[in-house]
């Protein structure tokens, strides 16, 4: 395994640089990276944004929006957040294997004395409060794993910066976003800082992979990931996207995620679709919605239809019928 050192705290460049190491350094078996945001909302791959967030404050505030590679909800960062990345050749497509990336973590706050565990489809949590959410993406059979980890975020700006829909805090059985969390900091015996916390969970990480060394970017390497972030991942277009016209707007909340469609009808045909939503996913759900293009907008057609793809490939753990009921009652 190898680990790149970034000292950058640019969103859209950290995304960058770990979308660079996931799609182009795919001769390094393993790598780990170690990276610290300025105040920014990370959006998942397949949501809206502006459904996400709330634009207002996050301009007065001067909060940036980059939308990563991989599936799963919005999430808040500041320089008291932690998030790591661990890409490897080495895992089995599709198996979402959370709980065992999740380990070094776990393992990292043992020893300092606080007891976490992995829960539901992609949290650790302490006491029963979150402070980390997991995502990953995978790319011709090689698997990108993140996690985000809350160690002295200020969550008065947390709440205030995402719009959390109503139907997830429901599910839930709770009343508010802040009483779902938990900052590292506070569970600690000893205090430390967020940058010897990095340290500590990379210690851990050579511990494990005794093997591990640095891998060095070099200039040119640098100037293409400066490039990405410039172009792709800090542009309107790949943060926002172009929301299509619609008649019909459809939300459902699964266990495994939620689906929130909008579809351009016209004489009872789906001329226009666009899927978003907190799923998880290996293939590009844009597959789905040209397949759906030209269909009646009937329940049975758009059923049939799904059954002709491996619909777990594009919506993690659900059904070929709760996909269809989330796109047409």
């Amino acid at each position: 395994m190898k680990y790149i050192v970034n000292k950058s705290n640019n969103p859209a460049y950290n995304i960058a640089l770990e979308a660079y190491a996931f799609k182009e350094l795919v001769d390094e078996d393993e790598i780990f990276i170690l990276w610290i945001n300025e105040p920014a909302i990370i959006i998942g791959k397949h949501q809206n944004t502006i459904q996400e967030i709330n634009k207002e404050y996050i301009e007065e505030h001067g909060i940036h929006i980059v939308r990563r590679l991989s599936g799963g909800g919005a999430v808040y960062h500041d320089l008291n957040n932690l998030n790591y990345t661990i890409i490897s050749n080495k895992s089995e497509e599709g198996a979402f294997d959370f709980k065992t990336f999740s380990q070094p973590v776990i393992e990292t706050l043992a020893d300092l004395g606080v007891k976490a565990e992995f829960t539901g489809r992609n949290d650790l949590e302490i006491n029963g409060k979150k402070f980390c959410g997991n995502a990953q993406a995978y790319y011709k059979g090689r698997m990108m794993h993140h996690g985000c980890l809350l160690f002295n975020v200020d969550m008065t700006v947390l709440g205030d910066a995402l719009k959390v829909s109503k139907d997830k805090i429901e599910s839930k059985g709770i009343k508010s976003v802040r009483a779902r969390v938990t900052n590292i900091l506070d569970e600690l015996p000893e205090k430390i800082t967020v940058n010897e916390f990095s340290n500590k969970l990379l210690d851990k990480m050579k511990e494990t992979y005794p093997d591990m060394r640095e891998y060095v970017l070099s200039e040119d390497e640098l100037a293409k990931i400066q490039e990405s972030a410039d172009q792709q991942f800090g542009s309107w277009d790949w943060t926002y996207g172009k929301a299509p016209e619609y008649t019909i707007e459809r939300n459902v909340r699964y266990a495994a995620g939620k689906i929130n469609t909008f579809a351009n009808v016209e004489n009872s045909i789906i001329k226009n679709i666009k899927i978003y939503g907190d799923f998880f996913g290996i293939k590009d759900v844009k597959d789905i919605e040209e397949l759906l293009i030209g269909l009646k907008y009937e329940y049975k057609d758009v059923y049939d239809k799904l059954q002709t793809v491996d619909i777990n490939q594009y919506f993690s753990r659900m059904t070929v019928e709760e996909v269809a009921k989330a796109i047409v009652a």
